[in-house]
């Protein structure tokens, strides 16, 4: 059964999926691969599932780009993350109990040949989680469209102190029709599916939000202003024939 509905946030949204599957393996590690790790926020907190008694084997990596940098640079809680091509990233099929994808699907080239690696490693019954800015909302289709200097100088106002801007690439798998075909492809099964508005929405400045508010109102109703963002829990589904490894 899929969870399918808004949300006004994403606090805490994978935190209980990630309960519930560590309480379904009691006795070892939870392995989790945090890719994005930079752009990756409050809606999967480690310290829950650690204050719960469950050990964590955690791997953070993200794209080697100067927002990356800066980032890990600038917050000690990532000291550990690897900066490089993701798409090279050293991966066994078969290998995580869990991998997060936040805020990175819509900011990277071959975005589909990554998600299929992602996919690749969880383990039967494991999951996959997806954030990704909406293309089809007001506030992806200015950041699509605006000028790269446009883009800078917003950050700068709205972000002071977050290392920006991403590069803003929003491939075809990067929107909703392109995660739920993806999905189909590889035999997944969607377990929830949501919108929700970033953590930033109700701090936006006035001159931003009348912008967003004109897009949309412009598009007729095309671009959604009630959001900004995709949340996905993926399940592999498990197969007895399968070899999970260690």
């Amino acid at each position: 059964m899929v969870d399918d509905g808004p949300a006004p946030g994403v606090a805490g949204l994978f935190t209980r999926f990630a309960l519930d599957l560590a309480a379904q393996r009691p006795g070892r590690p939870l392995v989790l691969l945090q890719a994005g790790c930079t752009t990756a926020g409050p809606e999967l907190d480690l310290s829950v599932l650690r204050a719960h008694g469950h050990d964590l084997d955690v791997t953070m990596a993200d794209d080697e780009t100067a927002a990356s940098r800066a980032a890990v640079a600038g917050r000690p809680e990532l000291r550990t993350a690897a900066l490089g091509e993701l798409r090279l990233l050293p991966l066994r099929p078969r290998s995580v109990d869990i991998v997060q994808c936040s805020l990175l699907l819509h900011r990277v080239s071959d975005a589909e040949m990554l998600l299929g690696r992602l996919a690749a490693a969880v383990r039967p019954g494991g999951l996959l989680f997806l954030r990704l800015a909406d293309p089809a909302s007001a506030v992806g289709f200015l950041d699509r469209r605006l000028p790269a200097i446009l883009r800078a100088a917003a950050w700068r106002g709205t972000r002071r102190g977050t290392a920006g801007p991403h590069p803003a690439r929003y491939e075809a798998v990067a929107s909703a029709r392109g995660i739920e075909a993806f999905a189909s492809r590889h035999g997944l099964a969607i377990a929830h599916r949501g919108t929700a508005s970033s953590p930033r929405a109700l701090t936006r400045p006035p001159l931003e939000r009348v912008a967003v508010s004109l897009v949309a109102r412009l598009s007729g109703g095309r671009l959604a202003s009630d959001h900004d963002e995709l949340c996905y829990v993926i399940r592999r589904p498990e197969d007895r024939f399968a070899r999970v490894l260690p």
